[in-house]
């Protein structure tokens, strides 16, 4: 009993590991993102949604040749999957053209909108049920991120844009939709496969962004010189998003949306090793304490989340069990593992 019961700890050790390492590399990859996008935004390019035509385009080309290759069931609904990909699109929008407007800073706080709307979604359409202690991690990393504001405000480092009222509103509408797509996307990776999630992702995302692109993106893009130095940026942002919609779906299933979305808070320190390493500029010492301060709540939530994700495997275990003597009512079983049982 006492080795089952060191077996199951190393197990849960190990699965909040990986979860807090995973959280960190896609943190790490949606920094390098903000940075390319502030990048095209500062050489005059303007079109956000060409960026993102590319990633969807890389995602069905790979997972959909993976997908013809295995012949697999379909398991969810087409029009589920068009409706991740057009919200997803839209957040992609709304906020890579925010960087037209206001400050990459701004962006990265204004960001944090998106963790009451996960617990908000999570609560009502999974289900998921957050203790006390959930509750105290994510307020103890937004006391990080808040930190950082402080830390800018005090170094006078934040930078204001064009119209930052403006840019500010679009990264909220962003983050909001954000919120539905990762909540979204939780659902659809536990429930249905990730390599069809991806597939139907891609192509949804690319057929959407290419309508989009061919109305609203044509003159800017003919309005570009396509040299070396524009086309990298494309390339990098096209590659490092394929990257983290392959990465994001592991992470959903082990530690769920609402641990993607607070690690996503740590990536305004990690902008700020890439302005100490890569842009050579001072920081203020108060985003060393961020960075401490926002890994600690990490830390606090994934330990409780990983609590409560075993309860409900316990109690599908159970139902499971009965089933071989009983059948039990679907709205009894759906109830007890916090899934949905209409449409998204």
């Amino acid at each position: 009993m006492a080795m089952a019961f060191d077996f199951n700890e190393m197990n849960k050790t190990k699965k909040t590991l990986i979860g807090l390492g995973l959280g960190q590399i896609l943190s790490l990859l949606c920094t390098s993102n903000a940075f390319t996008s502030s990048e095209l935004a500062r050489k005059g390019i303007n079109a956000p949604t060409s960026q993102s035509f590319l990633s969807y385009t890389l995602l069905a080309v790979v997972y959909g040749g993976i997908m013809l290759y295995q012949r697999p069931t379909i398991k969810g609904k087409w029009y589920h999957y068009f409706l991740l990909a057009l919200v997803d699109v839209e957040g992609n929008f709304l906020v890579v053209k925010a960087n037209q407007y206001t400050s990459i800073t701004s962006i990265m706080l204004l960001d944090c909108w998106a963790i009451p709307c996960v617990l908000v979604l999570t609560w009502i359409f999974l289900q998921t049920k957050y203790r006390l202690m959930n509750i105290s991690g994510v307020f103890i990393c937004i006391a990080g991120v808040v930190m950082v504001l402080f830390s800018d405000v005090h170094a006078g480092s934040r930078a204001g844009g064009s119209n930052p009222v403006k840019g500010d509103f679009l990264v909220l509408a962003g983050a909001t939709l954000y919120a539905v797509s990762n909540t979204t996307e939780e659902f659809l990776v536990k429930n249905a496969d990730t390599v069809e999630l991806m597939t139907f992702m891609g192509l949804f995302g690319a057929i959407i962004s290419a309508i989009q692109v061919a109305i609203f993106e044509q003159g800017e893009l003919k309005a570009i010189h396509w040299s070396a130095d524009a086309v990298f940026p494309f390339l990098r942002f096209a590659i490092t998003m394929f990257l983290i919609y392959s990465l994001l779906p592991v992470l959903l299933r082990t530690n769920g949306s609402t641990m993607f979305t607070l690690s996503l808070l740590t990536s305004d320190m990690w902008a700020v090793l890439i302005r100490i390493f890569a842009y050579h500029e001072k920081v203020d010492w108060l985003y060393y304490l961020a960075f401490a301060t926002t890994a600690i709540g990490l830390i606090i939530y994934s330990m409780k989340e990983k609590d409560e994700e075993e309860e409900r495997e316990e109690q599908r275990k159970k139902l499971l069990d009965k089933e071989e003597g009983e059948t039990i009512p679907d709205s009894l079983i759906v109830a007890s593992t916090g899934t949905l049982t209409k449409g998204i």
